[in-house]
């Protein structure tokens, strides 16, 4: 990732632009960001237990009641006091996308904001931050009959299949989506079969040109190898903590194993484990590899969003700094 590093070079300019465009709320917001265990979340409570920022997450996982281990959660000890919203705020059988996330971002940084309170953003979730930053892109509504014709098509020949038409029909979409990310893959689809127009062409068309909020993003960077150490510990450690009991409860409460949220990093190996299918050790080693990828996905989609200036973790100083750029 060091092709996008900007350091306080990148800060000093970025304070210095200002914005090229009236927002639509005027509420400064710090973001920090950065591919899964680059260590955004250690910081960003480091950062509010020193200046009294409330957090918002922007992951998609931790949104998910009773899903703590396997999307590294921060617990009521980590925390330590500072005040977290938008984690565990839904069962793992409730419907949750990045439109309904940004709605109730908007309320939550809003009542931070009345309460006299800042607000610092912080997760790994691109797409959940492109929202609430920017808006939604524009596209063709869905088409009913065109989900239902893919999702049979999926029953009968598996998601990785129609991922795998998605590198015709929209390369980027096909090199960003996990082969099993099934609604986004249906909305890519579904958006190339109406209109003949990938969706990224959609999504570039609009630009998302229309800044939410003011905000400064910064994106803490690690070398590849030092990133996919600490995927690979971190992972070692979850199944430690009771990665695999945590599933089984999920089991047990009436949460299948097919509902979107089980089928995620970490939780699909273990219900497989759990049907005997595959190992523990073949487990453990199958999310190593599939966090590995999806952290190389992240990468690639942060590439795209030009407003992230890149830092090590250790620079914690340069963030002070820009914390000078929100009101006091």
């Amino acid at each position: 990732m060091d092709e996008m590093a900007f350091g306080g070079a990148g800060i000093l300019a970025a304070l210095a632009g200002g914005e090229s465009n009236t927002p639509e709320f005027d509420i400064p917001l710090l973001v920090i960001t950065g591919p899964t265990a680059s260590g955004k979340t250690g910081l960003a409570i480091s950062l509010a237990r020193k200046f009294g920022f409330e957090l918002v997450g922007a992951d998609s996982m931790q949104v998910y009641r009773g899903m703590d281990i396997g999307t590294d959660t921060p617990t009521a000890a980590q925390l330590n006091g500072v005040v977290h919203h938008l984690i565990d705020v839904v069962n793992p059988n409730e419907e949750f996308d990045a439109a309904l996330f940004a709605t109730m971002a908007d309320a939550v940084i809003a009542d931070i904001h009345k309460r006299g309170k800042r607000a610092l953003v912080v997760g790994g979730t691109g797409l959940y931050l492109r929202v609430l930053l920017k808006g939604l892109q524009s596209g063709p509504p869905p088409n009913p009959e065109l989900r239902a014709e893919l999702n049979e098509k999926a029953k009968r020949d598996g998601w990785p299949s129609l991922h795998a038409q998605l590198k015709i029909m929209d390369p980027d979409a096909f090199e960003r989506l996990h082969p099993n990310d099934g609604v986004r893959i249906v909305r890519a689809m579904e958006v190339y079969l109406q209109t003949g127009t990938p969706l990224s062409e959609w999504q570039q068309q609009h630009g998302f040109s229309k800044k939410r909020y003011p905000h400064l993003v910064i994106g803490i960077q690690r070398p590849k190898e030092e990133l996919n150490m600490r995927i690979n510990a971190r992972v070692e450690e979850m199944f430690k903590e009771g990665l695999v009991d945590e599933v089984r409860a999920l089991l047990q409460q009436g949460y299948d194993s097919s509902f979107k949220p089980m089928q995620a990093l970490g939780y699909k190996p273990v219900n497989e484990f759990l049907e005997e299918t595959i190992s523990l050790e073949e487990a453990i080693e199958t999310t190593k590899t599939t966090t590995r990828r999806f952290a190389k996905r992240q990468r690639t989609w942060f590439k795209k969003e030009e407003d992230i200036i890149w830092i090590p973790p250790n620079e914690e100083a340069l963030i002070e700094a820009a914390i000078d750029w929100l009101p006091r």
